[in-house]
């Protein structure tokens, strides 16, 4: 070897990791950065701030508070947008579609733009419903420092003393079909259910969500359940960059907190406070995504242990806010807690475990209240995510039993190829009492994106059928959702179903108890039918919703697509 190539490996390794990045910094500095910015850990801020949904549209003034405590506490904030979808908006219409699959689309948004970037950090700012997953989602599959803060719930409507969501407005259209009301009505209630910005506000998805959260661990301590317009949203984003911060300090991972211990509890509290069907799809993706063990059987073996105490809409009287007022979700986790419902010794972004988080909050609710009962005089005595095994379903299927009057229904199929076509015959009044509505081919695949069947079940509560009539589907039902509603039907109709081989007047039974959903039709019946049966074409053969179609799996297993 010649002294001047010796010389040169010499140089080479000379060269430091620095130096070989001073493209990157050179790129970097463009956008603000400093000789002494490139010692702080960069922190990605993926802001779902949007004009799309009322959802998202307060976000932009957390995303930037969050920026500057960042800044201020030491990180290099870096701020890039994720998207969302309103399933208020796009309910009932094709564009339905497209909100399950935006889940997949923030997710992989989110993971790709800090790999890219080679983000240290991330604080994910959402509030639309598959915000919330989707961020989650992304922030396991990464497994760097990172929390969720939850853009915060919309305030209450309100018409003649009457508190109004977004669900009323649906349920106000079966009652206009019904002649309960007249157009004059209609309209009021349009005009005043959603007075201002945030997300729906009773314990539909998005609540739900941001509450399972902040029980996993993934939000800061009574974050869940404040209104975005409300000051302390403001000033709770503050103290999630503040821990941040101290979760790279300390070098708090994601994975370390969202056990298997962890998960049980966000399933225990989605149980107490009435949450919607869609956490039981949305926790087994995340799991999936921070390698936990988690299996559609485990919400119904904890649902037997914990009681329904918080009564909240859509089947109870009070909405988010209320619950924020009475001591929000610490309150309700304190009395799990002391009920030994909850693992306390589970980690959070806090730096402290649950109990460490929960040790000042009071041991009960104040006494001039009805937000949150005592645990030994529920709303229910066990959960309401019932999970229902049997013929139609022999992978599961998901019934929200709050407010259900009727545990048990044998009735005729009435069988829909799609959600138009029975939303149609709800309203001409061709759903008579007794009736078992079949909605298939949306589920995931068939669908494809398994859509929301919020409108024809409003309009089954409109048309006062709401305890005589029962739903099923390979869809899904919204946050919003009550009555005889099953949802998440595996496998679906498109994969060759039972759900696809029923025909009309076929009887379904349905008993909660016994957490069952049967056709009645031999195991011969069933093998012929199937035989026959031709799995319609995908009805999307390019873009998103063709490259979902292929990827997606079961919605017994969160309907994942990797």
């Amino acid at each position: 070897m010649t002294q001047n190539s010796q010389s040169l490996n010499s140089k080479s390794k000379a060269i430091t990791q620095g130096d070989r990045r001073a493209p990157n910094r050179a790129m970097l500095r463009a956008v603000g950065f400093t000789d002494d910015d490139f010692g702080k850990p960069i922190i990605g801020v993926a802001n779902g701030q949007s004009e799309v949904t009322p959802c998202n549209a307060g976000l932009g003034k957390l995303a930037d508070i969050a920026t500057a405590e960042l800044r201020k506490s030491g990180g290099m904030p870096q701020m890039f947008g994720t998207i969302t979808i309103s399933d208020g908006i796009s309910m009932g219409t094709e564009g339905m579609k497209c909100s399950l699959v935006s889940r997949e689309v923030i997710a992989d948004s989110i993971e790709t733009v800090c790999r890219g970037a080679s983000m240290d950090a991330i604080i994910s700012i959402g509030g639309c419903d598959k915000n919330m997953p989707g961020a989650m989602i992304a922030i396991a599959r990464l497994n760097i420092p990172g929390l969720f803060v939850y853009g915060g719930t919309i305030k209450p409507g309100h018409l003649n003393g009457n508190d109004l969501t977004v669900v009323s407005v649906f349920e106000a259209v079966g009652q206009f079909g019904a002649g309960s009301i007249d157009k004059n009505e209609l309209i009021e209630i349009e005009k005043n259910a959603c007075p201002g910005l945030g997300s729906c506000g009773g314990m539909f998805t998005a609540n739900t969500m941001s509450s399972a959260f902040e029980a996993l661990g993934m939000s800061l301590p009574y974050s869940s359940t404040m209104a975005n317009e409300d000051k302390d949203k403001e000033i709770s984003t503050g103290q999630s960059a503040k821990a941040l911060i101290n979760m790279i300090e300390k070098n708090i991972l994601p994975r370390d907190i969202m056990t298997r211990k962890a998960f049980e509890n966000a399933i225990a509290v989605v149980m107490a406070v009435g949450g919607s069907t869609n956490a039981v799809l949305h926790l087994l993706a995340i799991a999936h995504s921070a390698g936990v063990p988690l299996c559609i059987d485990d919400f119904e073996e904890i649902r037997k242990k914990i009681p329904v105490f918080c009564d909240l809409k859509p089947s109870g009287k009070y909405v988010a806010i209320d619950l924020h007022r009475v001591g929000g979700i610490p309150q309700v986790m304190k009395m799990m807690l002391n009920a030994g419902l909850l693992h306390g010794d589970c980690m959070t972004v806090t730096g402290k475990t649950i109990a460490e988080n929960l040790k000042d909050v009071p041991d009960q609710p104040r006494e001039d209240q009805d937000v949150i009962l005592p645990l030994d005089h529920p709303k229910y005595t066990e959960g309401h995510l019932v999970i229902l095994k049997g013929n139609l379903c022999p992978e599961g299927a998901v019934a929200k039993i709050s407010g259900v009057k009727t545990r048990s229904i044998s009735g005729p199929a009435r069988v829909f190829d799609s959600e138009e076509e029975c939303l149609n015959a709800i309203l001409d009044d061709k759903i008579k009492e007794g009736d078992v509505v079949v909605i298939r081919f949306e589920g995931p695949r068939g669908g494809p994106g398994m859509r929301e069947m919020l409108a024809p079940t409003a309009a089954i509560v409109g048309k006062g059928l709401g305890d005589k009539v029962a739903l099923i589907t390979d869809g899904r039902f919204s946050g919003g959702t009550y009555g005889v509603v099953i949802g998440h039907i595996a496998p679906e109709a498109q994969m060759g179903g039972v759900l696809a081989l029923i025909n009309d007047n076929d009887t379904i039974s349905i008993d909660i108890d016994q957490s069952q959903l049967n056709v009645q039709l031999s195991g011969e019946e069933l093998e012929k039918r199937k035989k026959a049966f031709v799995a319609p074409e995908i009805k999307y053969t390019s873009g998103v919703l063709a490259k979902y179609a292929k990827l997606v799996g079961s919605a017994s297993k969160g309907a994942i697509t990797d």
